[in-house]
């Protein structure tokens, strides 16, 4: 799987299908979402299913067993990587609804 040392320049990357590993999601409903948000900023991606994962979601409409790897194009990893940063909530500014 891919994984990353200390070093930047000492990354490893596992490609698939043209494109290099991004992260894994617990189930078919955080896979979509990602992809998603990857797809709205213009990156394209792919998902590779492990084990029965994908039929687990064609029959059953969810995938809650096996985790769904994300793969993108090499020269989006970056930008990838940025965009799926989670932000504590307690960061966020509140918002006034009655404004």
């Amino acid at each position: 799987m891919g994984y990353i040392k200390e070093k930047e320049e000492d990354i490893v990357l596992e490609k698939w299908r043209g494109g290099v590993f991004l992260c894994s999601t617990k189930n078919s409903f955080e896979a979509d979402i990602l992809e998603s948000k990857l797809r709205g900023e213009g990156i394209p991606c792919v998902k590779k299913y492990r084990g029965a994962s994908n039929f687990l979601e064609i029959t059953m409409g969810f995938n809650s067993m096996f985790p769904i790897d994300i793969y993108v194009p090499e020269e989006t990893l970056q930008d990838a990587r940025n965009i799926i940063i989670a932000v504590p909530l307690e960061d966020c500014d509140p918002i006034d609804y009655d404004a």
